[in-house]
């Protein structure tokens, strides 16, 4: 394929996916009671072979061809890191701070039962056989798929936690807290999948130390050397070309920091929005940023995803008893353990469980995964599609059984005065 026709054909492939996310967007929003992401998460499954590839494969494959795959790899990536960057802006470091101490106890918990439910569930799951590839180890095999189920869709809880009014408040910053603690963990467990199926120690060690230096660096020192760009923005006026192209300069090298050191360019955006000024830089930033990001880049991480995507894998062979396995225990691992973490440190019954229900939700983290796991030979597709539904299926819950709590024992989560760590 040329160059031309390749142009040619993304911009074809990009009105088909902006135009499917808008509209599975807008059934999920209307009829289903969920965010917007969660339907652009489903479009992206539609649009693969589970669906459009099953209905009108000859169609699917002239709109999708292998070629194309890569021009959708870098768009999805610059896409999720930037609305991380967004995620970013919004976030209340003081409350964070405040927090830190219950988030990490709610983190670790999230953690450790998934990991420990991994570690039972991983030699079934290679007798199985077909899940997972021949040169994983069952401790290899344990460690991702434990990553796998102790992740939070960290963007979309961010979504999720907006879209409900929850910004700001202890409930949303605790879940986001705990998610970024967690995920953050989660990703140098991968880090170790990776470098012991032959990519040396180098890539475990270079992710950790190189992660978390950037991280101490971006929380200690960032925000006071980036307060001269608060001042170059008066309120009520938009930011000016000049201060938002080096906003997105410093975006990209922060990107390709956390990607260099084997973790991923998401933190990297995410960091660098925790630490810049708050105010009308940051209220002009997401006024400029976020309708492009969420609209066209976004969608394209979604539909990347669901190329790769073939839930028709789970429906013989035993695969549907694995998967309702795989589904039960993330759920009751991740969002039972954060229920019982929260308790544990003072939290009434409505935010513990509002918690367990938020943190429940994978989604988009999940999808960067187990990508990251099916290119690096970790996983089979089997497996992949298992994973996305579990993804999903956990995605769609979080809203309701919030929404359940809300209706059930009001706003949880908005008491000034929770009992703090000792």
């Amino acid at each position: 394929m040329s160059n031309g026709q390749l142009s040619t054909l993304f911009f074809l492939q990009m009105a088909v996916i902006i135009a499917a996310c808008r509209v599975v967007g807008w059934i999920a929003r209307r009829w289903l009671g969920q965010p917007q992401v969660v339907g652009e998460m489903i479009a992206g499954v539609v649009l693969g072979p589970t669906v459009l590839g099953a209905l009108a494969p000859g169609l699917e494959a002239a709109l999708f061809p292998a070629e194309t795959k890569k021009v959708l790899y870098v768009g999805a990536q610059l896409g999720v890191g930037l609305y991380m960057f967004l995620v970013g802006l919004t976030f209340d470091r003081d409350e964070f701070r405040n927090s830190a101490g219950r988030a990490a106890v709610v983190s670790f918990g999230g953690m450790a039962a998934p990991f420990a439910v991994a570690a039972a569930m991983a030699p079934w799951m290679i007798d199985t056989g077909g899940l997972f590839t021949p040169q994983v180890g069952t401790t290899q095999a344990a460690l991702f798929l434990g990553a796998a189920i102790a992740i939070t869709a960290f963007p979309m809880l961010a979504r999720i936690i907006h879209e409900q009014g929850l910004a700001g408040t202890r409930l949303g910053t605790i879940s986001l807290s705990a998610g970024a603690i967690g995920d953050a963990g989660a990703w140098v467990v991968v880090a170790l999948v990776l470098a012991s199926l032959g990519s040396g120690a180098a890539l475990a060690w270079k992710a950790a130390a190189g992660g978390g230096l950037f991280a101490l660096v971006m929380v200690t020192l960032a925000p006071r050397l980036l307060a001269p760009l608060g001042r170059r923005v008066v309120a009520g006026q938009a930011v000016d070309d000049a201060t938002l192209a080096l906003v997105l300069g410093l975006f990209l090298l922060c990107a390709f920091a956390m990607d260099a050191a084997g973790m991923h360019a998401v933190f990297g955006g995410f960091l660098l929005g925790t630490a810049m000024p708050r105010g009308a830089l940051a209220d002009g930033l997401r006024a400029r940023l976020e309708p492009f990001a969420t609209t066209f880049l976004l969608p394209m991480f979604f539909t990347f995803s669901g190329l790769n995507t073939q839930l028709q894998m789970l429906g013989g062979g035993g695969m549907l008893g694995v998967t309702l396995a795989v589904l039960v225990a993330a759920i009751l691992a991740k969002g039972g353990a954060c229920y019982v973490a929260a308790r544990a440190v003072g939290e009434d019954h409505p935010t513990s469980l509002a918690i367990g229900a938020l943190m429940n939700a994978r989604g988009l983290m999940e999808l960067i995964i187990i990508n990251i796991g099916l290119q690096a030979g970790i996983i089979t597709p089997a497996l992949f599609a298992m994973l996305v539904l579990m993804a999903i299926v956990t995605t769609l819950m979080a809203s309701p059984m919030f929404m359940a709590v809300r209706a059930r024992f009001g706003m949880p989560g908005e008491k000034p005065d929770t009992p703090t760590l000792h």
